[in-house]
């Protein structure tokens, strides 16, 4: 018997919704959610995808994220659009923001969106990946709850903190999308897991000692191992500056966990610098990204930052998405 069953991307996105809204988050937050979590899984990032739907149910019901939240937005300066989350979901308050960025952006060159009071934007890729199609080049943070201890000490003090850009291409798709967190993993595929019951690969994470571990539930009560050693620590830093202090947000050594019903909202943060690449290079921008994309190509078994994703998107659309039964359940489960 087969632990899989293929979804077409639009029943993933009618389960998520279906989902949400049982749970207890109104039609237009599940909306942009549900959206979402059917490009995560079609780009083959399983861990973002349905697998989280439950967390974000048990969520709303625990009072951990507002499903019923109303995000508001200003415009303090021409090129600067903030937003309020009020403590719900990230999705809908980078939805309200991106309808003013967009435009601010081609008007003005280059605007800046920046999120408080948010929730788990997901996989931040997603995003920038948007902008990328509005023909925009998109660069995109977000903070979390501490995870990753500084150079030379244990006790976490930033998140795994990801960072994206996005480059506009050819056929109002990405000719290059850069998503990666500051740790080795990203923090979901310990959980992933710990869920499963299978040990993680050495170098994902560190035991409360700081020494490595092949167990992912030690590891969650340790640390994430960062990407490159102190680099990575350093772009975890970047990151709490753009995504947190910038924004106003809740540092990552104060945010309640995304895991679990402890704590209430972790009230995090977004933030999104849109460039139009026309306003700055004299209309070269794309002769420049298509000899950086060709360079890489060229060459025999180099990986351009992006392929993957895009390749497994053109498959799902055109085959569905091959979903785990036991997380199918699960969402079942909270609808009936």
């Amino acid at each position: 018997m087969t632990d899989t069953k293929t979804l077409s991307i639009a029943e993933i996105e009618d389960l998520a919704f279906r989902a949400l809204v049982a749970a207890g988050t109104s039609a237009e937050n599940a909306r942009p959610l549900a959206v979402a979590t059917a490009a995560t899984e079609a780009d083959g990032v399983a861990s973002h995808g349905l697998a989280y739907i439950p967390i974000y149910c048990e969520h709303v019901q625990c009072g951990k994220v507002d499903g019923q939240a109303e995000p508001t937005l200003a415009r303090p300066r021409p090129g600067v659009v903030t937003v309020d989350a009020a403590t719900g979901f990230a999705h809908s308050a980078i939805e309200l923001g991106f309808a003013e960025l967009v435009p601010a952006a081609r008007e003005q060159g280059v605007a800046a969106l920046s999120i408080r009071n948010s929730y788990n934007c997901g996989v931040l890729g997603y995003h920038t990946h948007r902008l990328a199609q509005a023909g925009l080049v998109g660069l995109g943070f977000t903070n979390a709850p501490a995870s990753i201890a500084p150079s030379g000490g244990s006790i976490p003090v930033v998140g795994t903190n990801p960072f994206s850009l996005a480059v506009p291409g050819a056929g109002g798709q990405p000719a290059l999308l850069i998503d990666q967190s500051a740790s080795t993993i990203a923090r979901s595929e310990v959980m992933k897991h710990a869920r499963e019951g299978k040990p993680i690969p050495i170098g994902w994470a560190l035991d409360p000692d700081g020494n490595a571990t092949n167990d992912p539930a030690v590891g969650l009560k340790g640390s994430m191992a960062p990407s490159g050693g102190y680099k990575g620590v350093g772009i975890a830093l970047l990151t709490e500056v753009m995504a947190a202090a910038l924004t106003g947000a809740t540092l990552g050594i104060h945010a309640s966990p995304f895991s679990g019903t402890a704590g209430g909202p972790p009230k995090t943060g977004q933030f999104f610098i849109a460039i139009d690449p026309s306003a700055t290079s004299d209309d070269l921008f794309s002769t420049g990204i298509a000899g950086l994309v060709d360079a890489i190509r060229m060459q025999k078994g180099a990986r351009l930052p992006g392929d993957g994703r895009g390749a497994k998107r053109l498959r799902a659309q055109a085959d569905g998405v091959a979903v785990n039964i036991a997380t199918l359940e699960k969402i079942e489960a909270i609808m009936n």
